[in-house]
Parts: structure tokens; sequence; C-alpha cells
């Protein structure tokens, strides 16, 4: 091979050396891209899972402080019930049968509420008592003066008792208003409510009392309250005639224009089918009482706008009604002939215009006994 031969293939040799630089080099470029793509994308996988591992931590954080809210609010709250529970004074406990009439009353020595407070221990589904109504109940009173406490005697009789609502003291008025039969209520009164700052001498209650009463509602009647049972024919001649009446008002009573019966006479005018009344128990009525001589009514619960309560048998009444209505039936309307010996005797009334020998007339709706 001669020297220009070589020379020439030297030549070549350089021009195909020459042509395969650039794509080495881009070669060289495409790979340093791509590792730093691929460094990218570690770094942003290494941030996202920093970030990732950030929130997880707030979060926890968040629960954490969440928790140890709730844990310091229901601290709060159970210290503030433990406050309020060590500071309220014990409060009254009744215990013992309703209607019993001697239910167990344990009142605490502290110092009593300044206002009116009533608590319906049992509620009952009676009829509503309204102002004016006669309502009998069971009624247990103490005093209260925030050391010591006393059975109020003349008030816990032990047994039913008429009241009428709207006629005692204040705060026994405004508990029983709006109450039904069937409940018990137990009632705290302070001075103003009860018999205010005199007090009653005659039942042992100082102007500084406050009264706890327990009163079992029994029983309420309103003016309209009558006889119901069976009509009968007049069995005997010579006694007043009676009409009937409307509910609520009273009956016509008819003297006849002869002398009196001398002897107490009974006539049943409507036969009640209720529980007989008995010695010592309580008796709801309406009667109207008339003087034979004047034909005047003198008493008449029809005329007062309510039934009236009395004690049967036990001398409450006069003697002509202890010995009559004891043993007669609720529902039934009696006819009374009383002669002044069965009635207020020789002394007679004279606020009710009654002389020492007047006969007396009574018509009665027995309405109920307790």
């Amino acid at each position: 091979m001669t020297v220009k031969g070589r020379n020439a293939g030297s030549g070549r040799g350089r021009q195909q050396a020459g042509a395969g630089g650039p794509n080495g080099q881009r070669g060289a470029q495409e790979r340093k891209r791509a590792a730093a793509a691929r460094g990218r994308a570690k770094r942003d996988q290494r941030r996202a899972v920093a970030a990732a591992r950030r929130e997880a931590a707030r979060r926890r954080a968040r629960r954490r402080w969440l928790l140890a809210g709730v844990v310091v609010v229901v601290v709060a709250g159970l210290a503030a019930a433990g406050i309020i529970y060590l500071t309220r004074p014990p409060s009254i406990t009744v215990s013992g049968a309703f209607g019993s009439g001697k239910p167990a009353v344990t009142i605490p020595r502290v110092s009593p509420p300044g206002s009116l407070q009533t608590r319906e221990l049992i509620s009952g589904h009676g009829a509503r008592l309204a102002k004016g109504e006669l309502a009998v109940a069971d009624l247990t009173a103490y005093t209260w003066d925030g050391t010591t406490t006393k059975k109020v005697s003349a008030l816990s009789a032990g047994q039913p008792q008429p009241l009428t609502v709207g006629s005692t003291i204040t705060g026994l008025d405004k508990s029983l208003e709006g109450s039904h039969v069937g409940s018990r209520l137990l009632i705290t009164i302070p001075p103003r409510d009860g018999f205010g700052t005199k007090g009653d001498s005659s039942l042992g209650i100082t102007g500084k009392d406050t009264l706890v009463l327990v009163v079992d509602v029994l029983g309420s009647y309103q003016k309209t309250a009558a006889a119901h049972g069976t009509p009968r024919a007049p069995a005997a001649t010579g006694l007043p005639a009676i009409s009937t009446a409307a509910p609520g008002t009273a009956p016509t009573v008819t003297i006849p224009k002869t002398s009196p019966p001398a002897t107490l006479q009974s006539q049943t005018l409507i036969q009640g089918t209720g529980p007989a009344v008995k010695k010592g128990k309580l008796l709801i009525a309406q009667y109207e009482g008339v003087i034979w001589r004047t034909g005047k009514v003198f008493s008449s619960s029809w005329q007062s706008g309510q039934p009236a309560g009395f004690q049967i048998g036990t001398g409450q009444v006069i003697k002509g009604w202890d010995d009559t209505l004891v043993g007669k039936r609720a529902g039934s309307q009696i006819l009374l002939v009383v002669p002044p010996a069965d009635g207020y005797g020789t002394a007679g009334s004279s606020q009710a215009g009654i002389k020492g020998t007047d006969t007396l007339v009574f018509v009665i709706d027995i309405l109920a006994t307790y």
C-alpha cells in the first residue's frame, strides 16, 4: 500500500470517528436526564412520605388534645355535680300508704326554703280541684324552724278532712287548686303563705314557723253534686212535701199547716247504693234546713254554693242527724223532721232564728262517706 493510500484510509477513519461523537454525547445527556428524573421521583416520594408522616402526627396530636379536652370537661362536670350534691340540703322524705292518714315524715335539720314549695309525690288521675270546691283529704302537718320539728296535732287528724279550696291558708289553697284526686302532695309553706308573722297560738304555730304538709287528696265535690239512686214514694203522711230540683239547686220544702210530729221522723226519698255511713266517719252531704214554724231556711249547703262535711255519730252535729244518718247509704236523699230535743234543745239558736220550741226539717243528700 502506498503512502497516499494509507493517508486516505487514515482520513476515512477520522471522518467516521468524527461522525460518531455527537451521538455519544446525546446518549450521555439522556442518561443524565433519566437519572435526574429518577432522583426527582425519589425526592418527591420521600417528601410525600414525610408529609404523610407529618399529617399523621398532626392528627394524633389533635386526637390527644381532643381527648384531653373531653377528660377536662368530664372531670369539671363531675366536680361541679359533686359540689352541687355536697352543698344541696337533704330533702324531706315521706313514706306510708296513700290514704292511710299516718304517713311517716322525716324533716332534715337545715334551714327551710323561703318560698312556697309543692311536690307531687304520687300523681293522681281523678278530677282536678277548682277554687270553691270541697276537697276531702288526709292531712298531716309539722312546724319546721331549721333546728326542731313538731307535729301539729290539731291539723293532723289521722282521718279524712273536708277542705274548701280557696278558704284555707294561702299556701295550701295554691297547692290544692289544679291538683288531681288521687295525688299525694308534699307542701312546704313559709310563714307569709301560712299563718303570717303572728302565727296561731291555738295550734302551737309561731310567726317564724315554716309548715310542712303531706296531703293525700281523696275526693272532690262540686256545688252540683246530688243524690243519685232510686226514688221512693213517701211512706208517711203529715210530713213536709219535697219537690225535686235541678242539680246544684235546693229542693222546695213545703211545710203542712199542721202541728209538727212530737218524735223524730226519718224518710228515705231516694235510695242510694253506695257505702253505708258508719259512726265516726266523715259524711259529705248537701242539705237544706227549714224551721217548721216559719217555713224559713236557716242553713243550706245549696245556698252556700258547696257541699259540707261532718263527722257522724260523735256529737259534732245535732242528735237527730247522729241517730238517723248512721247506716244510710251514699247516694240517698233523706227527709228528717227533728223535734227540739233532738235538735238545738230548749236553748234553740238565736243566731239562726231557732227557738227552744222549734221543730226543724232537713232534706239531706248523702254524697259520700270516708
